[in-house]
């Protein structure tokens, strides 16, 4: 495998574990949304 090769696949193995993550901290935040839903403050 040469440098081109190597650099690729690094920089695709990178990004795609970059996404993969934010993949899942959206899914983490959606289930807290559902888990404790905004209450809106009663003003006075």
């Amino acid at each position: 495998m040469g440098k081109w090769e190597f650099g690729l696949t690094i920089a695709v193995v990178g990004m795609g574990g970059t996404m993969l993550a934010l993949y899942f901290l959206s899914i983490v935040i959606s289930v807290l949304k559902k888990l404790f839903p905004h209450k809106k403050e009663s003003q006075s």
